[in-house]
C-alpha cells in the first residue's frame, strides 16, 4: 500500500477515534491542564528516550487554562533544552521536572513554582562525570555520564526519580551504550540521595498509589524472554516491599509503562501498551481490573481498541471491516501518558493517523472517552504536546511504615519469612522440599566495559552464557526447610535475589524466574511459591503464626552437601568440566574417541569450550539441541515468549536426559520417551554411573537447575584472541563475581577519547 492508501485504511478503522465527542464536559474541578512541550524523541527502544533521541531543543513546561485556551510558559528561560517529564506537588504548588541543558549534558531534575517563581535546580553531575564520560563513552551523541529522569513526589517530602548513577549496562546490548536506570529518591531539598533498587535493566515510570506507595514499571529477564516483560510493580517510599502488580507472566504488550491507578477504583489501573521498538512510549491505553486473575490478560481492556502491539517491532493498527495491519513506522493512531479522570475518560498525549511514530510535531492534548472517542484539547502545530495531568490539588496519601532491624541493617543484610513453601507448589508431596537455594542476578557494571567486540556475543557486551540467559548468576548457598513447610533466612540487601526450591538431593524442584530486591534490615515475608500480591504475609502477622521456622534465628545461606563453600560463583569450567575430564573423555574425546559423536573436552573454542558447546542448544545458526538438558530456556530466542507459569519440575536436571541418567534413580522423568532414553543411556554407562560421587554430581545438576551458566563473572578477556592475555579466562572469586569495580588482575583498558 502507498502512504494514502494506508491513511485511508487506518482512518476508516478509527472513525470513532477521529469523531468529536459531543456534549462532554470536563470534571468541574479541572479548570487547567499542566503539560510539556517537546519535539517527539526519536528513541529506537522505549527506554533510550535520553540516550539516542535526536537532540531536538524547544518546548517548555506549561498550563493550559481550559476556558481561554491560553498557554503559560513556566520557564521561558529554558527553552533552549528539553524538557522531560515531571510530577505536580500534591497542594498543586509546585512542579518538579527533569530538563537536558545540552546534547552533551545529562538530564538533571529542577523545581519551580507553579506561578514560575523559585526556580532551583535539584540533582548536579557527580564528582567524576567528566571521567565516567571520558571512559565510558561509546557514541558520540551521548555523554554516558549520569542522568536523572522522570521525578515524582512522595507523602513523605521527598522525590523518587529513575537514574543512571548506578552504573550499569543493558544486558541484552552488545555495543554497551544502553544504560540502565533504577530508583532513587532525595529529600525534598536535594539531599539524601538514596539508591532503592538494584535491577540488571531499566525501571522508569514512578507514579504514586493511594495507600503511599510507589507504582513503577520494571524490565527484568530471569529465564525468559528478553523483551517479553516490563510489567507494573510498586515498593514503599524507601524501597522496602517491592512486590508485582501486574503483568510478570503477560508477553504482549511487551512494555506496560506509566502506569496510574484510576480514582475511586480500589483495582482499577491505567497503562500504556507500548512496543520494546522502535517507538517513544506511544502505543494504546490499556485499563486494568485487578480484582481478576494478574496471571492472566483477562485484567486488560484496550480504552483505544484500534491500535495494539501484537508482535516485537511495530503496532498493529484496525482498518475496515477488522483487518489488522502491522506498521513499523507507526501511521495509525497512537496515544501516550494516559492521565485517568475516572475510568472511562482520560487525559492523553495523541497523534491521529497519518503521521509516522516519530513526527516531531504530531501530538496534540486529547481527552479520551470510553472506547476511544477522542476530543481535541490543544495542539502546537509547530511542537507535539506530552503529559498532560489537571492542575488541582491532590490528597497526600499515608507514609508507609517500613519497620527496620538495625542489626540486619548493620550487616547489609535482610530477613525472608516463608510461611509454606507448598502453597501454590502444585502437584508436590509435603516433604519433598528440604532446602531453598538463594541465587543472585548481578547487573553488568560499566567498569566490565571493553574497548570493541570481540567478547561479545549474542548481544552480551561480556558473554556470560551460549543461548541461555544473558546475565550473571551467583550462589549464596542453601537455607532449610522444616517440615511444615516454613523457612526463615538472611538474605544480602540490595541484591536481585531468586530462590529455587530443592528436594533432599539439593535438585530443584521449582525456580523462581524472578527476582526480589530486599532493603538493608528489611524482614519480609511470604506464604509460598507463585503467590499473588493479594496473598501476600505481613511481617506482624506472619510473625504471630505458628510455623517451626518463625520461632527461631533466621538461618545463614550454607553450602550444600559435598561444597565447602555456599557462596560461590557459578563457573562451568571449574564446576562441571573436571568431572567430564575424570570419566568422560576417555570415550567422548576427540576424532574417533567421540562416542555417540559427543564431544565432552575442555578443549577451548572461540567463546566456550567444546563440551559446553555440545550439550547446549544452538540457537543462531539453526536451532540444533541433543536434547540431553531439558527445558533450556534462552532468553534471546526468541526475544518474546517464556513467560508463562511453569509447573514444578519443568526446569533445571530433573527434566535433563542427562540428569536422570547419572542420578541413579533419584530422577525419574515425566516424559515416558525421554525416561526412556535416559534409561538406556544408565545401563550402556554403568561402570561410569557407579564411579561418580554425590559430591561430583553436585555441580553438574546445579549447572543445569541454573540454566547453564559459562563464566562465573563479567571480568577478564573470553575470546580465543586474547589467549596469551593474563586476564584471559581466568577463575574468579565470589567477591569479584558480584563485584562492580575491576579486580586487580584485569588488563588495564584506556579510557576512550572523546
Amino acid at each position: 500500500m502507498n502512504l494514502r492508501m494506508l491513511t485511508m485504511f487506518w482512518a476508516l478503522g478509527a472513525v470513532a477515534a477521529a469523531a468529536a465527542v459531543d456534549g462532554l464536559r470536563m470534571p468541574a474541578d479541572v479548570e487547567q491542564v499542566i503539560f510539556v512541550k517537546r519535539f517527539t524523541y526519536s528513541s529506537n527502544h522505549y527506554y533510550t528516550e535520553f540516550i539516542n533521541s535526536r537532540w531536538l531543543p524547544g518546548g517548555n513546561l506549561c498550563v493550559l487554562d481550559l476556558k481561554t485556551r491560553q498557554v503559560r510558559e513556566l520557564v521561558p528561560e529554558m527553552a533552549t533544552g528539553v524538557f522531560e517529564r515531571y510530577d505536580l506537588s500534591f497542594d498543586a504548588k509546585r512542579v518538579v521536572f527533569a530538563w537536558k541543558r545540552g546534547p552533551q549534558d545529562g538530564y538533571r531534575i529542577y523545581e519551580v513554582n507553579v506561578d514560575g517563581t523559585g526556580l532551583r535546580q535539584m540533582t548536579f553531575p557527580q564528582a567524576d562525570e567528566a571521567e565516567l564520560e571520558r571512559a565510558y563513552r561509546v557514541e558520540p551523541g551521548y555523554p554516558h555520564g549520569t542522568d536523572d529522569l522522570c521525578p515524582c513526589y512522595l507523602p513523605d517530602g521527598g522525590i523518587v526519580f529513575i537514574s543512571t548513577r548506578c552504573q550499569y549496562g543493558i544486558l541484552c546490548d552488545g555495543a554497551d551504550n544502553f544504560t540502565t536506570t533504577v530508583l532513587y529518591r532525595m529529600d525534598g531539598d536535594g539531599k539524601g540521595l538514596a539508591k532503592l533498587s538494584n535491577s540488571s535493566v531499566s525501571e522508569t515510570g514512578p507514579s504514586l498509589l493511594p495507600d503511599g506507595r510507589v507504582l513503577y514499571t520494571r524490565w527484568e529477564y530471569v529465564d525468559k524472554g528478553a523483551v517479553s516483560v516490563k510489567g507494573l510493580w510498586a515498593m514503599r517510599p524507601d524501597g522496602t516491599a517491592s512486590a508485582e502488580i501486574y503483568g510478570n507472566d503477560v508477553a504482549l504488550p511487551p512494555t506496560l509503562n506509566f502506569g496510574r491507578v484510576i480514582p475511586g477504583q480500589p483495582h482499577g489501573y491505567v497503562v500504556m501498551g507500548v512496543p520494546h521498538y522502535p517507538q517513544n512510549n506511544v502505543g494504546t491505553v490499556i485499563r486494568l481490573d485487578l480484582s481478576k486473575p494478574i496471571r492472566t490478560r483477562e485484567p486488560m481492556t484496550w480504552m483505544t481498541p484500534y491500535v495494539d502491539i501484537r508482535g516485537e517491532g511495530g503496532f498493529d493498527f484496525e482498518g475496515q471491516g477488522g483487518a489488522w495491519h502491522k506498521d513499523a513506522k507507526g501511521q495509525g493512531s497512537l496515544f501516550a501518558d494516559a492521565y485517568p479522570l475516572s475510568a472511562e475518560l482520560f487525559l492523553v498525549a495523541h497523534k491521529p493517523a497519518g503521521p509516522p511514530w516519530n513526527d516531531p510535531a504530531g501530538y496534540g492534548l486529547y481527552l479520551l472517552v470510553g472506547a476511544g472517542a477522542v476530543q481535541e484539547l490543544y495542539r502546537d502545530p509547530a511542537i507535539s504536546c506530552w503529559r498532560p495531568m489537571p492542575l488541582r490539588p491532590r490528597p497526600v496519601p499515608p507514609v508507609p511504615v517500613s519497620p527496620v532491624n538495625p542489626e540486619l541493617a548493620a550487616r547489609n543484610e535482610a530477613a525472608c519469612m516463608v510461611a509454606d513453601v507448598y502453597h501454590g507448589l502444585e502437584g508436590v508431596p509435603r516433604g519433598t522440599v528440604k532446602y531453598l537455594r538463594i541465587l543472585e542476578q548481578v547487573p553488568r557494571p560499566w567498569a566490565a566495559k571493553f574497548k570493541g567486540d570481540s567478547d561479545e556475543y549474542d548481544q552480551q557486551h561480556i558473554v556470560i552464557t551460549k543461548d541461555t540467559h544473558l546475565g550473571l548468576k551467583v550462589q549464596h548457598g542453601i537455607v532449610p526447610v522444616e517440615a511444615d513447610g516454613s523457612a526463615h533466612f538472611v538474605v544480602p540487601a540490595d541484591a536481585n535475589i531468586i530462590l529455587q526450591a530443592l528436594d533432599g538431593n539439593c535438585l530443584a524442584v521449582q525456580t523462581e524466574r524472578t527476582f526480589v530486591n530486599y532493603r538493608p534490615g528489611e524482614v519480609r515475608a511470604c506464604i509460598g511459591c507463585h503467590e499473588t500480591p493479594e496473598s501476600a504475609m505481613r511481617p506482624s502477622g506472619a510473625a504471630r503464626e505458628n510455623r517451626l521456622a518463625f520461632g527461631r534465628a533466621p538461618s545463614r545461606p550454607g553450602p550444600q552437601p559435598g561444597e565447602a563453600l555456599g557462596q560461590r560463583p557459578l563457573h562451568y569450567p571449574v564446576d562441571v568440566q573436571p568431572l567430564f575430564d575424570r570419566h568422560c573423555v576417555s570415550c567422548h574425546g576427540g576424532g574417533e574417541k567421540a562416542a555417540g559423536g559427543l564431544d565432552l573436552r575442555g578443549t577451548p573454542t572461540q567463546k566456550f569450550s567444546v563440551s559446553y558447546e555440545a550439550l547446549v542448544p544452538e540457537r543462531r545458526k539453526g536451532f540444533h539441541d541433543r536434547g540431553l538438558l531439558g527445558l533450556v530456556v534462552g532468553e534471546n530466542h526468541p526475544k518474546t515468549g517464556h513467560v508463562e507459569y511453569l509447573p514444578a519440575y519443568a526446569l533445571g536436571a530433573r527434566s535433563s536426559v542427562l540428569g536422570a541418567m547419572l542420578s541413579r534413580g533419584k530422577i525419574a522423568l515425566a516424559d515416558p520417551a525421554q525416561q526412556a532414553r535416559a534409561e538406556r543411556l544408565a545401563r550402556k554407562h554403568a561402570d561410569v554411573v557407579a564411579q561418580l560421587k554425590d559430591e561430583e554430581m553436585l555441580p553438574l545438576m546445579n549447572w543445569i537447575d541454573t540454566n547453564c551458566q559459562y563464566y562465573g563473572s563479567y571480568w577478564g578477556r573470553r575470546d580465543l584472541s586474547h589467549k596469551d592475555a593474563p586476564d584471559f579466562r581466568r577463575v574468579p572469586t565470589f567477591e569479584e563475581a558480584r563485584g562492580t569495580r575491576a579486580p586487580a588482575w584485569v588488563a588495564v583498558r584506556p579510557l576512550r577519547s572523546g
